[in-house]
């Protein structure tokens, strides 16, 4: 994470001020030109989103912004005193701390606050003697003065605060003490993550923020940005999440930039209209060189001084004429076509109860599921529930603990692993498919990574050199290659850009085959699939439609129950029961939601009485007294102390 202060001269535009703008940026590597003219502006408390393909420079502009990458041409203007904080790829982690104790160094000044307060607190409650009372007298003004700083900046609050950014970004409380350095790269991700969002910054630079988060964790984000009272700039090919977080777009294609009032789906609209009229205008200027350049040649054929004299003035207008470049296209996208070899028996997958545990740590159990042929179904769950342990035991990759598991007739498995880790980065990327399809032709191979954008010399470069979206292209290459009739896919979106997602999606979506995906792109869940399976502890629950009729349910449980009852063949007996036992389970979930409640309103009235006391203490009355002083002194410390227990109980609440 790095934090960057900038000074400069405050620019205001009728009743918005520009907090941060960018004049001519240009960047180039070599003979690549990345970024050519870029220019715009943000206004205060904007939420912008930053969309393009991968390649096209989001990265490289944000870097530019934070004084990380020298520009070639640019003017940047950052308000004064304004502080822009960037999660940066290189976490600046300590890893010799836990978790907590990272999160907790944000708030390095409360903590030297508190020490000092502590010292102060030990002078004030010695016996008062009246020859040193000028000096006692001091003492207890410097600490009224203190705790009122200490007050003003949040010190009765960060603890909280702390907590639940944690928790929102999916840590649980028996992670707190874990170290950083046995944590995952995702894990340290959403740890740079909480210390940004608890740094609270005026301008916030977010380069693919939703990565690594389970979708309860993304949802928590959403609603957190969207309440954020400072300034965003995010990076994101999470079109959900774009949709629901900015009111602004920026587009990178062909190294400049291009503004939209709106969100994701705005922009889109705006930009077709954009591109068309942009398109007919420059139509209409080719047409009209063309006959002016027609009249011009007709004019030199006659051989005349007259006629040529005429061509040349002609010339010399239409050389004056300024030029309407063609709108830059979309990048393209691979052609993704998934085929099946053979059709598979209409039974694909039963599972009955499944169970697997890591030591003392229950993944799942219980778990039973049937999948259909054609069926394209989601798998969702917590991070660290299980869920590509489930896909690894559907390869035979991982034994169960207990469970069958049985495949139907003619079905073969084709998988996309989120790691990566079926590649060999010593390859060669025509070589790899190779080794995949040892009897394809050289000119059928070429063709295949033609249309998954390697051509040339390209082909010949080694796995390990790639991007993570060049990674996934040939994985998603492979798996097409295999015409399989069942595809597990874990995370498939995951390093594409918009445009290869959305080929992505049109392909699953013409399959004849059978699809199981692990997925947290909710735009994708939306468009492809029509059943949700939510892994839990103990099994999962089935939920039949898309993304949004799943977040329907889980609001409104009772909504539809009788119709898809009815659909699984249910009588009417059977029906009653089942909303019995829902009822029981709704008052449970509203007996806890209501304690949750209780403790938070305890909190709240804890933490109005510790400012009370904190603001009686700057009465002259209570700071020349040590008495009344020293009682009130004991007393915040016994409401801090209830206060840190309230906040251990709503803990567990959640």
């Amino acid at each position: 994470m790095k934090m960057v202060e900038y000074y400069d001269i405050t620019h205001e535009v009728g009743d918005f001020m520009i907090v941060l703008s960018a004049k001519n940026i240009e960047k180039s590597y070599g003979i690549d030109t990345i970024l050519k003219n870029i220019s715009f502006s943000i206004d205060e408390g904007e939420k912008v989103g930053l969309i393009g393909a991968n390649g096209t420079g989001k990265s490289t502009l944000f870097k530019i912004l934070t004084n990380q990458l020298e520009h070639d041409n640019a003017e940047l203007f950052i308000e004064k005193g304004l502080i822009l904080g960037y999660l940066s790829q290189n976490l600046s982690l300590d890893t010799s701390k836990t978790i907590y104790e990272e999160v907790l160094s944000v708030f390095h000044e409360l903590l030297n606050m508190e020490n000092k307060l502590k010292k102060l607190e030990m002078i004030m409650n010695e016996p008062y003697d009246l020859k040193n009372e000028v000096y006692q007298t001091k003492i207890i003004k410097d600490y009224t003065t203190l705790s009122e700083i200490y007050n003003n900046k949040g010190g009765y609050v960060y603890k909280g605060e702390i907590n639940r950014v944690l928790k929102g970004l999916g840590f649980l409380a028996n992670d707190y003490n874990r170290n950083i350095d046995i944590l995952s790269g995702g894990q340290k991700s959403r740890v740079a993550l909480c210390k940004l969002l608890l740094t609270k910054p005026d301008i916030l630079l977010l380069d693919e923020p939703t990565n690594h988060l389970d979708l309860d964790a993304i949802e928590w984000l959403e609603e957190y940005l969207i309440g954020y009272k400072g300034t965003i700039l995010l990076i994101s090919h999470d079109r959900y999440f774009l949709d629901a977080v900015t009111e602004k777009t920026l587009e990178i294609l062909g190294g400049q930039i291009y503004t939209y009032n709106g969100n994701y789906t705005n922009a889109l609209e705006f930009k077709k209209k954009n591109y068309d009229l942009l398109m007919k205008t420059y139509k209409l200027q080719q047409s009209e060189i063309k006959r002016q350049e027609d009249i011009i040649e007709k004019y030199r054929s006659f051989n005349r001084e007259k006629s040529i004299k005429a061509a040349e003035s002609r010339q010399k207008s239409l050389d004056k004429m300024e030029k309407i470049e063609a709108p830059p296209k979309e990048s393209k996208a691979s052609r993704i076509e998934f085929e099946t070899s053979i059709k598979s028996g209409n039974d694909v997958l039963h599972i009955e109860n499944l169970a697997k545990s890591f030591g003392d740590k229950v993944l799942f159990s219980n778990l039973s599921l049937d999948i259909k042929r054609s069926e394209k179904i989601a798998l969702i769950g917590e991070n660290g529930r299980g869920k590509t342990t489930l896909f690894n035991i559907l390869l035979d990759n991982v034994n169960s603990d207990k469970g069958t598991v049985v495949l139907g007739k003619n079905v073969y498995i084709g998988y996309y692993d989120q790691e990566q880790s079926n590649l060999n980065d010593e390859n060669t990327i025509i070589d790899e498919v190779w080794n995949h399809f040892p009897d394809l032709t050289t000119t059928k191979v070429r063709n295949a990574l033609a249309a998954f954008l390697f051509i040339g010399d390209e082909v010949f470069k080694k796995i390990g050199l790639l991007s993570g979206g060049e990674k996934c292209r040939i994985n998603l290459l492979i798996l097409m290659l295999s015409k399989s009739n069942l595809l597990l896919l874990d995370e498939p979106t995951n390093h594409l850009d918009i445009v290869s997602r959305e080929a992505l999606e049109d392909a699953l979506l013409s399959y004849d085959g059978t699809v199981l995906v692990i997925s947290h792109d909710r735009y994708f869940l939306n468009k492809v699939v029509s059943k949700i399976h939510e892994l839990k502890e103990d099994g999962t629950k089935e939920y039949f439609g898309n993304y949004n009729y799943y977040v329907e349910k889980k609001k409104n449980p009772n909504r539809f129950q009788d119709e898809v009852e009815q659909l699984l063949g249910k009588t009417k007996t059977q029906i009653n029961v089942d909303k019995k036992k829902r009822k029981g389970l709704e008052k449970q979930a509203r007996d806890e939601k209501q304690k949750s409640k209780e403790i938070e309103n305890k909190i709240l009235e804890a933490e109005t009485k510790l400012q009370k006391l904190q603001n009686d203490l700057c009465l002259e009355e209570v700071y020349s007294n040590p008495e009344s002083s020293k009682k009130i002194n004991y007393d915040i410390s016994r409401l801090q102390s209830e206060l840190d227990d309230l906040y251990e109980e709503w803990e567990i609440t959640l």
